[in-house]
C-alpha cells in the first residue's frame, strides 16, 4: 500500500476516534454551549469518517444529542438536517448493491446458454456487476463485485437531474485456447479520466479502471461467446449518484461496469452502411462536450436518427455546428475517406470523440503504406471521395456503400479489393490473438 495511503487511513481512524471521544464527553460533561458552538463543524468530521462502518451509528447519537440539547435553533436545525442526509449516505453504501458471498469460479471452457449463432447488439443479463463510490473531495478505493441486477439511486442524483455522467465501451474476446483477451483497455481508463475532468467528477486510476475490467470479465467469462462467435462488450459507467437539488457538483459518485455479449453492431453486419448528412441538427460545438463520452452527447442525436431511418437510412453523418460545411462524425463512430492511397479523417479538435479505435486504425494504416491525414474535411469532398468507413469500439471498423446529402445519393466502392476489409482484418487478427501484437495493445487476463 502506499505510504500516502497508510497516513490518510491512520487519520481517518485517528479522526473517528477523537469523534467518538468528543461524543462521550458532550453527553456527560461537556457544557451545552460548547456543543452548540462545535456543530457546525460535524459535517467536515462526518465526511473524512463516513466510509467507516460505525459512522451510522455515530449519526443516529448526534441526532439524538441534538433532539435532547437545548441548542441554538439554527445550529440544532443544520445538525438535524445534515444528520437526516448523512445517515443515508453513510448506508447507501450497502443498499447499493449485495456483494457477491464468493469469488466466481468459472471454468475455461463453460458457456453460458446462449444461442451463439443469434447474437445481437443488445442487453443479455450476465452473472455479475462491478461497484465502486466515493464522495466528490475522496478518492475511489477498494470496489466489489455483485450478482447482476437493478441498483438504488437518489431520485435526487446529480446525474438524473443534470447528466453529470460518462461512459466508456470495450470489448472481451476469447481465443481457441480459452484465454481471454482485452484491447488497449488502458485508453479507455485515461479517456474517462479527461471526460470525468471535463464533467467536474473524481474518477478511478488507470489501474482501478484496468482492474476492475479484468475483475468484470473474468467473472462473466462463461458469457464470452466463441471464437468467431462475438465478444463480450463491458460497459463501465462513473455518474454523480449523490444528491443534489441545485445545480452542482453531485457530492457523491458512483463506478460501476455491467457486461452483455455482442455480435454485430448494425443488424445488417456487415453489409455496408448507408448513411444520411444532417444539416439541421448539431451533434456537438465548439467548447462544449464534444470531444468527452458523456452520456449528455447521446440522447440529442436520438431524433436526428429516428428521423433518418424513418427515410431508409441506418445512420446519421453530422457536420460542425458553426458553417455546416464540414464532416465531423457518425451518431455513435468516426469517419474515415479514401482518395487513392491518402486515408484523410476529421481531427479530434474537441467536437468529435478521440475514438481507441480511430486511433488504432490510424497507426494501422500507417503501417500498411497509407499517407494518413487528420484534417478538416468539406462534406463536398467526400461526396467525391473513393471509399469510406466507419470506426468505434462497437462498429469495428465498418464500409459505408452510401451516403446522402441533399437529395444527392453518391455510391462508394466497398468490397475485398477496397482498403476497409485490410483494415478491419488486421484489427481482428489482433484483438483475437490471431495476429501477433507487436504493439503492447492487447491484454490478457
Amino acid at each position: 500500500m502506499p505510504t500516502n495511503m497508510k497516513i490518510k487511513k491512520i487519520w481517518k481512524w485517528l479522526l473517528a476516534q477523537i469523534f467518538r471521544i468528543f461524543l462521550f464527553l458532550s453527553s456527560h460533561f461537556i457544557s451545552l454551549n460548547l456543543v452548540s458552538f462545535l456543530s457546525p463543524y460535524f459535517p467536515l468530521i462526518y465526511s473524512v469518517i463516513s466510509r467507516k462502518r460505525a459512522a451510522v451509528t455515530m449519526i443516529q447519537r448526534i441526532t439524538r444529542l441534538a433532539q435532547s440539547l437545548p441548542l441554538r435553533p439554527s445550529s440544532a436545525s443544520k445538525l438535524g438536517a445534515y444528520c437526516y442526509f448523512a445517515s443515508g449516505a453513510a448506508s447507501s453504501t450497502q443498499q447499493l448493491c449485495k456483494p457477491s458471498l464468493k469469488s466466481p469460479n468459472v471454468r475455461d471452457d463453460e458457456y453460458a446458454d446462449v444461442e451463439w449463432d443469434n447474437l445481437g447488439f443488445g442487453i443479455v443479463p450476465t452473472d455479475y456487476i462491478y461497484i465502486m463510490k466515493c464522495s466528490k473531495d475522496d478518492n475511489f478505493e477498494e470496489g466489489q463485485l455483485c450478482r447482476y441486477g437493478n441498483i438504488e439511486l437518489s431520485p435526487a442524483a446529480g446525474v438524473l437531474s443534470y447528466g453529470q455522467g460518462v461512459y466508456e465501451g470495450t470489448k472481451v474476446y476469447r481465443k481457441e485456447d480459452g484465454r481471454l483477451l482485452l484491447f488497449r483497455p488502458d485508453e479507455n481508463a485515461i479517456r474517462m479520466r479527461i471526460g470525468a475532468e471535463r464533467m467536474c467528477m473524481p474518477s478511478p486510476s488507470i489501474h482501478q479502471f484496468v482492474d476492475a475490467v479484468k475483475q468484470i470479465a473474468q467473472a462473466n467469462r462463461r458469457w464470452v461467446p466463441p471464437p468467431g462467435k462475438g465478444s463480450l462488450y463491458i460497459r463501465p459507467v462513473l455518474i454523480g449518484s449523490g444528491p443534489t437539488l441545485g445545480l452542482a457538483p453531485a457530492p457523491e459518485y458512483t463506478f460501476f461496469i455491467y457486461a452483455s455479449p455482442v455480435q454485430n453492431y448494425f443488424k445488417e453486419g456487415f453489409a455496408p452502411l448507408n448513411l444520411y448528412v444532417e444539416d439541421e441538427y448539431d451533434r456537438a460545438s465548439l467548447g462544449g462536450t464534444g470531444g468527452v463520452k458523456s452520456i449528455t452527447n447521446y440522447a440529442p442525436v436520438l431524433k436526428a436518427m429516428s428521423r433518418a431511418k424513418n427515410r431508409g437510412f441506418l445512420d446519421v453523418l453530422y457536420l460542425d455546428s458553426v458553417n455546416r460545411k464540414n464532416v465531423e462524425e457518425v451518431s455513435s463512430c468516426n469517419v474515415f475517406i479514401v482518395k487513392g492511397n491518402v486515408i484523410s479523417t476529421p481531427p479530434a479538435a474537441g467536437t468529435i470523440l478521440a475514438g481507441i479505435t480511430r486511433k488504432t486504425v490510424i497507426e494501422i494504416a500507417g503501417d500498411h503504406g497509407y499517407k494518413v491525414e487528420e484534417r478538416s474535411i468539406p462534406v463536398d469532398e467526400i461526396m467525391d471521395a473513393d471509399e469510406v468507413f466507419c470506426t468505434g469500439t462497437a462498429v469495428g471498423v465498418a464500409p459505408v456503400g452510401t451516403i446522402t446529402y441533399q437529395n444527392k445519393r453518391k455510391e462508394f466502392k466497398t468490397g475485398i479489393d477496397t482498403v476497409c476489409p485490410v483494415l478491419y482484418s488486421t484489427l481482428m487478427g489482433i484483438k483475437t490473438g490471431m495476429i501477433e501484437d507487436k504493439k503492447g495493445w492487447v491484454v490478457e487476463i
